[in-house]
């Protein structure tokens, strides 16, 4: 078990990041320009959602219906949880609860493979469709903080734009308009567009398809990952002095929480009828903080939001929990519940 956390902690984007944290504390003139990094992010984006679009392909629907399923339940229900949490307990605002919620709620390939390569370990047998859970939760959560970001834009435009505009959200007259505003305008951001549409590519062209773009799209991304954590490490570590306002409330956060979502994954693997195994993997995905995709959305989305706090609490925080302390007790949680 420590082996397999120090080849995660150790892994070449984590120290990439450290690295970039460094420069700052030795403040060297280290960074990546503004187009280089937007690039970065572009790129991740459609990759991570081409690869998850292949996982899927592979797979028969009615095999993946009902963990699809409970993969996008979860991947919305946690955003808005963390959300209004972050906002009523830890005072965050809104871009910086939202940008939180997005990586709280959606998921952690690296984690993903460390509970796969800790249930190996212990013999404990899974479905092999649970990868395609990992591109299913990737991104429902995004899209719903993005859409929690933008509600308040809605509505207080709502109210500029006239009286009728404004009646109608107060009292409630016509909410479904603006709530397929918000949605609407979320799905069409470019983060968004990006996950989906490299998820729609994924599926159509099938991993016969990858092949023919496997050089830029899966061969270089470790590469460029590390690139892009470079910069993500730079800019966290040039805010730190605002994760020290709310840094105990975000730290409790981002120990807690994983808990509980991991308890609600494994319950909820446990009644669509999972194995044990199965339901580990779905509760450590619900566990998991995104330190790629969700950076990645978020940079793109909501500029504005503080990296200092959803990247210290991914990366240095719930990360390094869920493979030291995590893996071992969501298994024994699942060992208990199926007993």
């Amino acid at each position: 078990m420590l082996d397999l956390a120090a080849t995660n902690l150790l892994s070449p984007a984590v120290l990439c990041f450290a690295l970039g944290a460094a420069a700052v504390f030795l403040r060297s003139d280290l960074r990546l320009p503004e187009p280089v990094f937007a690039a970065l992010s572009i790129y991740l984006m459609l990759a991570i959602g081409m690869k998850g679009g292949v996982e899927l392909s592979e797979r028969p629907l009615g095999e993946l219906a009902a963990p699809m399923a409970a993969g996008l339940l979860l991947g919305c229900l946690i955003p808005l949880g963390c959300f209004a949490l972050l906002r009523r307990f830890a005072g965050l605002s809104i871009p910086d609860a939202a940008a939180m919620a997005a990586h709280y709620g959606s998921v952690s390939a690296v984690t993903f493979a460390a509970v796969t390569a800790f249930l190996d370990a212990q013999q404990v047998p899974y479905e092999g469709h649970v990868a395609a859970l990992l591109a299913v939760m990737e991104i429902p959560a995004i899209v719903v903080a993005i859409a929690l970001a933008q509600m308040p834009m809605l509505v207080s435009a709502s109210y500029a734009g006239g009286g009728g505009a404004a009646l109608s959200l107060r009292q409630g007259a016509a909410p479904s308009e603006g709530l397929a505003g918000v949605i609407s305008n979320a799905m069409a951001s470019k983060s968004v567009v990006l996950l989906g549409g490299g998820l729609a590519i994924g599926v159509l062209i099938g991993p016969t398809g990858m092949t023919k773009v496997k050089p830029l799209f899966v061969d270089l991304f470790p590469g460029l990952l590390c690139l892009f954590l470079l910069e993500l490490g730079r800019l966290a570590a040039s805010r730190i002095g605002d994760f020290r306002q709310v840094g105990l409330k975000l730290a409790v956060f981002a120990i807690a929480m994983p808990v509980v979502h991991a308890m609600l994954g494994i319950t909820l693997g446990e009644a669509i009828g999972l194995s044990m195994g199965g339901a580990v993997v779905l509760g450590t995905l619900a566990a998991s903080s995104s330190y790629i995709a969700a950076p990645a959305a978020v940079r793109l989305a909501l500029p504005e939001a503080n990296p200092s706090y959803y990247l210290t609490c991914s990366l240095a925080l719930t990360f390094p929990f869920n493979i030291v302390v995590g893996l071992p007790l969501y298994s024994a949680f699942a060992g208990w519940l199926y007993a």
